[in-house]
């Protein structure tokens, strides 16, 4: 579906990846974020997104897309965590590489059952689109209009 002749490749994120991810969010605030989980997100790339398998997209050189995964605790599941595409760029395709990309790492993972994710009703039915079912909603759950959707894609 990406309608230019640039390819989007995809690589691990590094620190000098900061400004262009956080980037991202802000194109994708009020709507999609709330902007109190901008300081979230800047101690998630300080950190865990250098500790844990985050990827960055990019096209014609420029960050347009990331998103990674975890393995949570019970050794079952993998948690998608802050995925985001360029809000400019939105029903071009990249969400889906992103996601599937994701999805491909979580299922390569011995012992893992499922992948779950939070996300809110503005992105539900993209998730859903993969698999997805909602497990709970919490109305206004990250912030007032943007309630928080728990889901969860069972691998068999």
């Amino acid at each position: 579906m990406i309608q230019d002749d640039a390819m989007p490749t995809a690589r691990p994120y590094r620190p000098e990846d900061f400004d262009g991810c956080l980037a991202l969010f802000d194109s994708n605030t009020p709507r999609f974020f709330d902007v109190s989980e901008r300081e979230s997100f800047v101690g998630f790339l300080k950190d865990q997104a250098l500790r844990w398998p985050y990827q960055v997209i990019e096209l014609d050189g420029r960050i347009v897309g990331c998103g990674g995964h975890a393995v949570e605790a019970d050794g079952v599941s993998v948690a998608l965590c802050w995925g985001m595409v360029d809000n400019s760029l939105h029903g071009r395709g990249l969400g889906q590489v992103l996601t599937e990309a994701r999805i491909a790492a979580a299922r390569a993972t011995p012992g893992i059952a499922r992948v779950i994710l939070n996300t809110s009703q503005h992105t539900q039915g993209f998730y859903a689109r993969f698999g997805f079912e909602a497990e709970k909603v919490t109305p206004d759950g990250f912030a007032p209009g943007i309630d928080r959707w728990d889901m969860v894609l069972k691998l068999a």
